[in-house]
């Protein structure tokens, strides 16, 4: 079980240290596409809306944002723009978020500087 705090604790039937390996992979992905830059926060943010039962978990950075070119495969096995990783981590992270009855998604912020890493994961009754 994982626990998460906010407002309110909310318990989610799942593998902690898979879990914890999704969040690892964003938060490492947030910073290597924000190195060198400066004032470049990350901020994780918690989410759970009144009308269902899942928690939204978001990594969101001011970074180089996502490439249009691999936007679209970015989930898929090998995809990356990247000199650095196999692109295997956010493949990975999605069988695990799925395999968690939950689903995750990115995309760039609005404002044009960096991009935000989204999942949810089912709370449990």
């Amino acid at each position: 079980m994982v626990y998460l705090a906010g407002n309110r604790n909310f318990i989610i039937d799942g593998d902690k240290e898979k879990i914890y390996q999704v969040l690892d992979n964003l938060l490492c992905n947030a910073f290597k596409f924000t190195k060198g830059l400066q004032c470049a926060p990350i901020t994780i943010i918690t989410k759970k809306y009144d009308y269902n039962d899942v928690i939204i978990v978001s990594v969101k950075d001011t970074g180089t944002g996502i490439d249009k070119e691999i936007l679209p495969k970015l989930f898929t096995k090998f995809a990356t723009k990247s000199e650095a990783g196999t692109g295997l981590g956010l493949y990975i992270s999605k069988n695990i978020i799925k395999a968690h009855n939950g689903k995750i998604w990115a995309e760039n912020n609005l404002d044009g500087k960096g991009a935000i890493f989204s999942f949810t994961l089912p709370i449990s009754q």
